[in-house]
């Protein structure tokens, strides 16, 4: 066989040999793409489970906080009602506290009033019919004072409660006794801002007892005073009780024939006027709240005598 023919045949096995080896590898990579299919079609397959269960977490999510928004929403519900119960309460300890406080007062008061009129009661068992009639003229207006003191002490406390304001029952009248400083500027008539929150408390009491009249009287220490408003303690005090009156009329609406004014100059002292102290107790302004005279006369009318 020449050269030829053997290279020939050579070139025939080779590209023989050639086709079965990629028919191989043809045929491997089918199988391949086969099961990288079944591979990706059994993952997209779990995919959609995934996103199925996706849906449904993420419905839950939402149903969650949905009741976490709920949840948040009664409790400030729970936190507001919890705020005004503790709002409520405190009032009603507050009100507990003054009505304490009130009870208090009229108990001391009380005891002062009965004292006094177990005394009279003590005089009159031996007279007539007439001092029967003093005794209970006594009763009434002793119970009038009361009533009336104890709704001044608890209205004059609310809020303005200090040494400046001193309420007292004194026999047959019930006075107010109010420090210079509070009412009036220094050296003049003129009243103070906190002047008219303490009468505007005291007319309230004034206009709801329309039988009784009101006398302002005014005081001074002894340090003498003279300037262009003033010629001298009797002009300062009766100035001053003047501008009370004034604003008990204009300002609180209080009957004007109801009102007394009064000037008592440096005189009728409480305190020595030697010290600064003692200076200050006497400046002052007293307000007394009386029954008219013609009440009082109708009082000891003994046609009036209560049967007993």
């Amino acid at each position: 066989m020449n050269t030829f023919h053997k290279s020939a045949l050579l070139l025939l096995a080779a590209a023989s040999l050639s086709s079965c080896v990629a028919k191989k590898k043809f045929t491997a990579l089918q199988s391949e793409l086969a099961l990288t299919k079944t591979e990706l079609a059994a993952a997209n397959k779990d995919l959609g489970k995934c996103g199925v269960s996706l849906n449904e977490y993420m419905n839950r999510l939402s149903l969650c906080e949905q009741e976490r928004s709920n949840a948040i929403k009664a409790q400030q519900i729970y936190e507001d009602q919890i705020t005004f119960l503790k709002s409520q309460l405190g009032d009603c300890q507050s009100l507990r506290d003054k009505q304490l406080s009130q009870v208090g007062d009229l108990t001391k008061l009380n005891k002062s009033a009965n004292d006094n009129i177990r005394e009279t009661l003590s005089q009159l068992e031996r007279k007539d019919k007439y001092l029967n009639l003093l005794q209970s003229a006594k009763t009434r207006a002793d119970s009038i004072n009361l009533a009336l003191a104890v709704n001044l002490t608890s209205m004059l406390r609310d809020g303005i409660e200090d040494r400046d304001i001193e309420v007292k029952v004194d026999k047959t009248v019930v006075f107010v006794n109010l420090s210079d400083k509070m009412l009036y500027q220094s050296g003049s008539s003129n009243l103070t801002p906190r002047a008219q929150e303490v009468l505007g408390k005291i007319a309230q009491i004034v206009s709801a007892r329309p039988e009784l009249e009101v006398m302002v009287e005014g005081y001074t220490d002894n340090v003498p005073i003279k300037n262009a408003c003033m010629d001298d303690n009797w002009d300062l005090s009766v100035k001053r009780a003047t501008s009370v009156v004034r604003a008990l009329q204009t300002q609180y609406k209080v009957n004007p024939n109801r009102l007394i004014a009064a000037g008592r100059g440096e005189y009728n002292t409480l305190a020595s006027n030697d010290t600064e102290a003692g200076r200050a107790t006497n400046r002052r302004t007293r307000i007394i709240i009386l029954p008219k005279l013609d009440q009082f006369y109708e009082l000891l009318d003994p046609n009036k005598v209560p049967n007993k």
